[in-house]
């Protein structure tokens, strides 16, 4: 069949519609004619897969058949060179990361684990001392003349520490620390001290002040005493005999 013959036809690309000349346009594989610019080649995984034979073994081959021995050797990492002597019997390698023990040999016995030391028993805390200041008390009689109460009530008069003088009857007490009147002694015995904010307590028309007050025993006989914790708020206090008139002091609250 005869076709037109023309230098410079005109065409229209098969995939953009613009106008290009005839011999500027390219086929495609799938038969497409289309611009330089919108010219696509083939991509290949459009084509068939090729049916790929496994090869076959090698005829006739000559592989390494040389028996690895069971004993140790040490390698460096240094093209495989073989530093020491070979290892057969179990002994240890040290390095500067520590120590291995190799234990391979047939028939041999691993060293046993090293036997703990026992934990030792806990020791006990140190039982904790008194928190309290402690004042001896004494019952003197014979109405000694240092005392401040001297010709006044009972003949009989408490002794602080041993001493019945002004000075050492008459008490300093901080406030928020506890104090103890030891009555322990026998010579106290039918004279339970308490304390009262009124001059000679209950004698004087005052009351038994008992806040953070605690009592223990009778007096005279052993671990008897009255303890107190003195308040914040606690204001003069005199300390005084609840049989007998006369026979305490003042405790000053500071």
């Amino acid at each position: 069949m005869a076709f037109a013959s023309n230098k410079n036809p005109y065409a229209i690309c098969d995939r953009c519609g613009f106008r290009y000349f005839l011999k500027e346009l390219r086929k495609e594989w799938n038969g497409l004619k289309t611009c330089p610019e919108c010219y696509e080649p083939k991509h290949p995984q459009l084509e068939p897969r090729t049916n790929v034979i496994d090869p076959q073994a090698v005829r006739e081959p000559r592989p390494d058949n040389s028996v690895i021995p069971s004993d140790f050797i040490v390698r460096t990492n240094v093209d495989l060179g073989i530093i020491g002597s070979v290892i057969t019997t179990p002994t240890e390698l040290t390095s500067s990361l520590g120590t291995i023990t190799i234990s391979g040999a047939t028939g041999t016995t691993p060293s046993p684990s090293p036997t703990p030391s026992p934990t030792p028993a806990p020791t006990p805390a140190p039982t904790p001392s008194p928190s309290y200041t402690t004042f001896t008390v004494t019952v003197v009689g014979g109405n000694p003349a240092n005392h401040p109460y001297y010709n006044f009530g009972s003949a009989n008069k408490y002794a602080i520490d041993g001493s019945t003088a002004t000075a050492d009857v008459t008490l300093s007490l901080t406030k928020g620390q506890t104090y103890r009147f030891d009555q322990s002694d026998s010579s106290n015995g039918g004279h339970p001290l308490r304390l009262s904010t009124t001059p000679n307590g209950t004698h004087g028309g005052g009351s038994e002040y008992t806040t953070g007050v605690t009592t223990n025993g009778t007096p005279g006989s052993s671990g008897a005493y009255t303890q107190i914790e003195v308040a914040l708020s606690a204001p003069t206090l005199y300390y005084y005999c609840t049989n007998h008139s006369g026979m305490g002091w003042t405790a000053n609250t500071v």
